[in-house]
């Protein structure tokens, strides 16, 4: 069976699968629609909450970036990683034992005014769309490789998709559709990583692989293979990095805290029925999310060793026919600039700007690219969120396995996407309607503006997966500078310092966001083309600018707080109350 056919088939299967469950735990209550009852089981939740958490940036592009990266994509690794375990030890059990649904639930009810949960509100609510644009990206790159469709059809499909279980199951549904997820996505991401490590090193793991010697006879490792490669070819060494440390720094440290803000991760801890059940769960799903983020590394070096082999100085009219088949979808590109019919592939952008393709076909049938060449001799445009999805294509292994890495791409972004929805959504009826406008409203029209705010949501997601602000990862990354520059300070202070009050609160929160937020804008939409280190402040790229804007957020709202009114004494009970066991007394001076 070819590999079209099994795609649809594998995906097919996972969605009736993911649907199935969306049906069999629709969501009857707004306490299931929100949190799932609260029942969910430690270990089942940590794998639900790995499913969250490896989204498509994750699945799709992480390794992609750093297979084109080298040494600067560990900030994604480290960020990424030691996020959660910041999450797992600093907020996850307090804000269980808070016992609300939400972030703006806390925020509010910790800095007693409505005017902190409403800046919250706006806050999640920019933070999960910058999230999910991302996320729909990779849907529409999955299928429009696989369906064979349009990239911009390829995220409608996945709209759909994600409109219907998510809409329909709330967290609920979504719990146990993510469970069923992480166990596709994972099985999806290491088997292909297997046989390719045993190809390229004969080691069946890919994390020793990584470390192995080439079988090629050459006696280097794939490191030192791959700095030789890369040298001839004109580019630096792949474990020589090239950003500022000052840079990999701010963006390490902006995903890791922006990790411990995140919404739709935060949110999951309170699915749980004990407190102890939170640090658990965390627990796990930081073992179930080392599965993939180890193996990672050794994806992104194989797929560039073979990604090289396979098309550096090749005919285009012997190149294989996975490179014509993305090439038909407009996410690789050549142009043959020396007019020798091979493909050269070197340092800098070969096209000024993204490939734009002519109707007609060249000479040797390729797509003709219509805007003006660079000086370079660059011949290949490869779309870096592509790789993973084309690993096992370069590597020529069975049908079955390119089938089965559609199907895990698509849970990775489905996954991140649901959840995401249901953030959004649970902000709007929960926090915004409920909480604030409209607190009359009974439990029954709650649901409805749920799942009215879902749906606008997935639309406006749909769009913004339509016309990205970057790359899959980097989208993401632009996220979790929101949600360290804004929310993290607001929690972390709200949990540890009894003295933040809500004028520091919202000041910080405010300042911090529009730092973070305005930097981001500025470089990637008003003046790309000043998108440069020497540009930067403090040389920080947008991807880090969320750590000074977390500095920003906790400088405001420690200055603004010490020269306002203190913290009620009801507000400081309520903080110890959270963070002292209830046997212990609790009084305040």
């Amino acid at each position: 069976m070819d590999a079209q056919t099994l795609s649809y088939l594998f995906v097919g299967l996972s969605f009736a699968l993911y649907i199935g469950i969306a049906i069999w735990a629709r969501a009857g209550s707004t306490n299931e629609f929100y949190v799932a009852g609260g029942g969910v089981s430690p270990v089942l939740n940590g794998m639900a909450t790995a499913a969250d958490w490896m989204s498509a940036a994750s699945f799709i592009s992480m390794a992609g970036i750093i297979a084109f990266s080298g040494y600067d994509g560990s900030v994604y690794l480290m960020g990424w990683t030691g996020g959660f375990v910041l999450l797992a030890l600093l907020l996850a059990p307090y804000l269980r034992k808070f016992g609300q649904f939400t972030v703006p639930d806390f925020i509010g009810e910790r800095y007693y005014t409505r005017t902190a949960r409403l800046v919250a509100v706006v806050c999640l609510i920019f933070i999960s769309f910058t999230y999910i644009a991302g996320q729909m990206r990779g849907v529409g790159i999955v299928f429009s490789r696989f369906l064979e469709v349009d990239i911009n059809t390829g995220v409608i499909i996945g709209m759909g998709i994600v409109f219907f279980y998510a809409v329909m199951g709330g967290m609920k549904g979504i719990t146990y559709t993510q469970v069923a997820q992480y166990c596709v996505l994972m099985f999806a991401y290491f088997v292909p990583a297997v046989f390719i490590s045993i190809l390229i090193t004969d080691n069946p793991i890919p994390q020793l692989g990584l470390g192995s010697t080439v079988n090629d006879g050459s006696g280097m490792s794939v490191l030192e293979k791959l700095d030789s490669t890369l040298l001839e070819l004109g580019f630096s060494a792949y474990t020589q990095g090239q950003r500022a440390t000052v840079d990999v720094l701010a963006i390490t440290m902006a995903l890791m805290v922006g990790t411990a803000g995140l919404p739709h991760v935060i949110v999951r801890f309170f699915t749980v029925p004990k407190v102890s059940d939170a640090r658990k769960s965390a627990g796990y799903a930081l073992l179930f999310i080392a599965l993939l983020y180890t193996t990672a590394p050794s994806v992104a070096a194989f797929a560039r060793i073979n990604f090289i082999d396979t098309i550096h100085d090749t005919s285009y009219s012997e190149v294989p026919a996975w490179f014509k088949t993305w090439e038909n979808v407009g996410l690789y590109a050549w142009s043959d600039k020396n007019n020798d019919g091979n493909i050269q592939y070197g340092p800098g952008a070969p096209f000024e700007g993204l490939p734009e393709f002519a109707e007609e076909r060249g000479e040797l049938g390729e797509r003709i690219i219509t805007n003006q060449l660079t000086a370079n001799n660059n011949e290949v445009y490869i779309d870096r969120d592509t790789i993973v999805l084309a690993n096992p294509e370069i590597a020529q292994l069975p049908n079955w396995v390119i089938a089965l890495v559609a199907a895990g791409a698509v849970a990775a972004a489905l996954s991140t996407a649901a959840g995401l929805l249901l953030v959004i959504s649970t902000a709007v009826s929960h926090d915004l309607m409920k909480k604030t406008l409209m607190p009359g409203i009974t439990d029954k029209q709650e649901l409805t503006y749920a799942r009215m705010a879902a749906t606008v949501a997935i639309l406006i997601a749909g769009y913004f997966g339509i016309n990205p602000p970057g790359f899959v990862a980097q989208v993401v990354a632009f996220a979790f500078g929101l949600a360290a520059a804004s929310l993290f300070p607001a929690i972390f202070m709200g949990i540890f310092f009894k003295w933040m009050n809500r004028e520091g609160a919202i000041a910080g929160m405010v300042t911090g966001f529009l730092v973070a937020f305005g930097y981001i804008v500025f470089f990637k939409f008003i003046a790309p083309e000043l998108n440069t280190s020497e540009y930067w402040f403090l040389g920080i790229s947008p991807e880090g600018i969320g750590a000074i804007g977390m500095l920003v957020n906790f400088a405001v709202a420690a200055g603004v707080a010490r020269f306002t009114s203190p913290t009620p004494c009801e507000v400081r009970n309520m903080i110890d109350d959270i963070r002292i066991p209830a046997s212990r007394d609790i009084t305040v001076d």
